[in-house]
């Protein structure tokens, strides 16, 4: 083998290395999970908040086009939150700023996350996927603005 070859498949080794520590040093930074997936079921489309209790709540989100139900969300500081996602229509995304929370939304398929937010503030929820004409107006938010007592 020549000499420039052994020196760029040692710059590969080197280079893929580097990626891979990357890309685990960042997923267990950033606790990213993969969202669990739901067998399908109808009370899945109905939209609404449940409280369970001071800490613990669920929310049932629809995504249609082109709106999330529902579009805004109260929730207390510190709340632990399942999230379960379904479409009416399309493939739909759901991002939260400034939340590790990354779901897709397909029809008849339900996928659930956790999450937990624990600073006060304004999350943007915004439709990752497009998904028609209207994409850029598919927005929500969750406002999360009291403290747990």
């Amino acid at each position: 083998m020549d000499k420039y070859e052994i020196r760029i498949m040692v710059l590969t080794g080197i280079t893929l290395a580097i990626f891979m520590v990357a890309i685990l040093r960042s997923s267990f930074t950033y606790a990213t999970g993969i969202p669990e997936c739901i067998p399908y079921d109808e009370s899945f489309t109905q939209p609404r908040i449940e409280k369970l209790d001071d800490k613990l709540y669920q929310i049932f989100a629809l995504a249609q086009m082109w709106s999330f139900e529902p579009s805004e969300i109260r929730l207390p500081v510190g709340a632990e939150v399942d999230i379960y996602l379904t479409s009416k229509d399309v493939v739909h995304g759901l991002n939260i700023h400034d939340v590790s929370l990354n779901m897709m939304a397909v029809p008849g398929g339900i996928n659930k996350e956790t999450v937990t937010f624990k600073k006060p503030g304004v999350y943007k929820i915004v439709c990752h996927e497009y998904c028609g004409s209207g994409h850029q107006h598919m927005m929500g938010e969750i406002i999360v603005n009291y403290p747990n007592n």
